[in-house]
């Protein structure tokens, strides 16, 4: 239930509950989702059940005042951790949210903690300052500023809060201060770095590859048709008394005939599936054998095998058709063409794939900690192993 139904605030501030689930009002929510679309809190979807986080964000984004010449739209700032940033993949809840808030140009900037600032968990937050009315320079982009090494050690633990943001009295560093300074001035440097709201966008691309099979009629392929479920089936019936016994003595002969067709062909080896649907269809009509699509699919199903070196096969139409076993999805980024990225880095490793571009979803996500990774040099070998020779020699010693 919307409290604040009818209103609009200059600033709002929240530190909603981490990683909770919102269970308890899904049906309220996916309602309001679905009957009043962008003119409710929930236009944008709704994210995983295990987490409301985006929840809030939405609700206090509903609340924000126009950014117009008559109004000075309104400011948000929210405690995060860090799921919101990469939380779900293209086309999911959370990405579609984190790419509505992007593109609509809201999102000013993010802030990275220190962790252990809270009393009842030690991880990582990240303060999401959210505005519908950035200033001309910041428009289009998004600062990202790393405070993580900004905090003190308190002297006495408050349960998990170990951490507390130096406030520049009793001799600590006024890292508030510095963490202001360094988003007013709103240039890069070593905890400063601004991007522009396309580049936390991708595209998800599908990768297909041919599907390629052989069929060869052996004893134990045609074990596995014997085993299969289509085939079982056969020799069954939801009919009761005399009927179903009829049905099944009818199913049975049709399985004894089936199998006697398939043994009348064992040896046979073929690389190319219609070549192979042909001969088996031949061989059903000789006989006077007629089963469902389903029965003959399963019988084409259980004698095959894949094989790279067989022939292509096709769909009705003669295009290739996917093998969902060798799929495989990239993720290109949102200012780079799918076709250049596919050509430079997919096709010269698999010649024979294709971009399934009915499957192409758009994400959004923040790698916060990737912008801000620091490579640390491994320690030489060396010094390695003259550690752990002093610690034989020190177990020596005590021995």
């Amino acid at each position: 239930m919307d409290g604040h139904e009818g209103k609009a605030f200059d600033y709002m501030l929240s530190n909603p509950p981490f990683g909770v689930d919102w269970k308890k009002v899904e049906r309220q929510i996916k309602e309001e989702h679905e009957t009043r679309g962008d003119a409710g809190r929930f236009g944008a979807g709704y994210p995983r059940i295990s987490d409301g986080s985006f929840l809030f964000l939405q609700h206090m984004i509903s609340k924000m005042k126009l950014g117009d010449a008559s109004n000075s739209g309104s400011r948000i700032a929210i405690v995060f951790n860090g799921s919101p940033l990469f939380s779900g993949g293209a086309g999911s809840g959370e990405s579609n949210i984190r790419r509505w808030i992007i593109e609509n140009d809201w999102l000013e900037a993010i802030v990275a903690m220190p962790d252990q600032l809270f009393y009842n968990t030690g991880i990582s937050t990240y303060v999401w300052i959210v505005t519908n009315r950035k200033s001309a320079e910041r428009s289009g982009r998004v600062q990202l500023i790393d405070a993580t090494s900004f905090g003190v050690k308190m002297r006495k633990s408050l349960g998990n809060k170990r951490n507390e943001i130096g406030d520049g009295q009793r001799g600590t560093p006024d890292h508030i201060a510095e963490i202001a300074r360094i988003y007013g001035e709103f240039a890069e440097g070593e905890h400063c770095k601004i991007f522009d709201n396309r580049d936390f966008g991708y595209q998800r691309i599908t990768v297909e590859r041919p599907l390629r099979l052989n069929f060869h009629i052996t004893p134990e392929r045609i074990a596995r048709v014997r085993e299969s479920a289509a085939f079982q089936n056969l020799a069954r019936s939801k009919k009761k008394g005399e009927a179903a016994l009829a049905e099944m003595e009818a199913g049975g002969r049709l399985q004894t005939e089936l199998l006697a067709a398939l043994e009348s062909l064992e040896g046979i080896f073929i690389k190319n599936r219609e070549r192979f649907r042909e001969l088996l269809q031949d061989e059903f009509a000789g006989r006077g054998l007629r089963v469902s699509n389903a029965v003959f699919n399963s019988v084409m199903a259980e004698l095959s095998e894949r094989d790279k070196t067989a022939d292509i096969c096709t769909d009705a139409a003669g295009e290739p058709e996917a093998d969902a076993e060798l799929r495989d999805y990239e993720n290109v980024p949102l200012k780079e063409d799918i076709h250049e990225y596919f050509a430079r880095e997919v096709k010269p490793h698999v010649a024979d794939a294709w971009i399934d571009e009915s499957k192409t979803r758009i994400g959004y996500e923040i790698p916060f900690t990737r912008y801000f990774y620091t490579f640390t040099p491994l320690r030489p070998l060396a010094e390695i192993e003259a550690e752990i020779k002093e610690l034989e020699n020190d177990i020596q010693r005590t021995a």
